[in-house]
């Protein structure tokens, strides 16, 4: 067995001893040996670090990646717990591809408002990670549309906090859609040779349901919000600008 040191392990495994840490603290990836203070690991967290990278870029979240290591470490065998993974996987309802971004854009697209901790704020929100001396966002319809908003003249930290808020909520509407999907759809089957199929027919269900129901309620959204807001606006600077009554200069002639 190899013995690895935080550094060589993030590097063998081709990321960063952050995300390693991440990992780790997300109980993902299990706690190293110490010797003294450092800590030891072994052929084995490379072989789960690789299994989280592989995972994390075909789209899954880390509480899916926990659940499915749970599966697996919990006694299911690695045929059932495959089977599904690989069911999950040809479905897997990531549509946007990471795109690497260096400082220098972030500069170009931000200005002066891009600072350490404005940075470490869209890292911690999932838009940004950190490559090497770069980034990925891993979102860039997230990562373009703020860069939008700050062009049209809204600070980024607003822009960023509207983000988090959204962010938020979505997730709070999916952890309820989760909720109804387990309690009246997944516990219809009880055997590994229903479940694949089965699953399958829900995820390609649920995936274009889920989309059209927020893009839906986005639009809703939009078509009230924005012609109200722009057109509040309009009226206000024509208001300003119309000459008064009796203010007319006389006519000539």
């Amino acid at each position: 067995m190899v013995d690895y040191r935080i550094d060589d392990l993030a590097r063998t495994a081709g990321t960063t001893v952050r995300n390693v840490r991440v990992y780790q603290d997300r109980d993902l990836l299990p706690p190293p040996r110490k010797e003294g203070r450092t800590a030891i690991y072994s052929d084995a967290h490379l072989t789960r670090l690789k299994l989280i990278i592989s995972m994390l870029e075909r789209g899954y979240a880390f509480a899916q990646i926990k659940e499915m290591i749970g599966a697996w470490e919990s006694g299911r065998s690695l045929g059932e717990v495959l089977g599904l993974e690989e069911v999950v996987a040809d479905r897997t309802w990531a549509v946007e591809k990471p795109r690497s971004v260096t400082l220098g854009e972030l500069r170009r697209n931000f200005g002066s408002q891009i600072t350490p901790s404005v940075v470490k704020r869209v890292i911690d929100l999932g838009i940004l990670e950190r490559r090497g001396r770069g980034f990925v966002t891993t979102s860039p319809l997230l990562y373009d549309a703020a860069v939008d908003m700050v062009a049209l003249g809204i600070p980024l930290g607003e822009t960023l906090t509207i983000a988090e808020d959204m962010l938020s909520k979505v997730g709070e509407l999916g952890d309820d859609l989760a909720g109804l999907v387990k309690e009246h759809v997944v516990t219809r089957v009880a055997t590994v040779e229903e479940a694949a199929p089965f699953y399958g027919d829900v995820m390609d269900r649920l995936r274009p349901l889920v989309f059209n129901a927020l893009q839906a309620a986005a639009i809703r959204s939009a078509e009230r919000l924005i012609p109200a807001v722009v057109g509040e606006r309009m009226a206000d600077v024509m208001a300003q600008t119309r000459v008064p009554e009796g203010s007319q200069e006389p006519s000539r002639g």
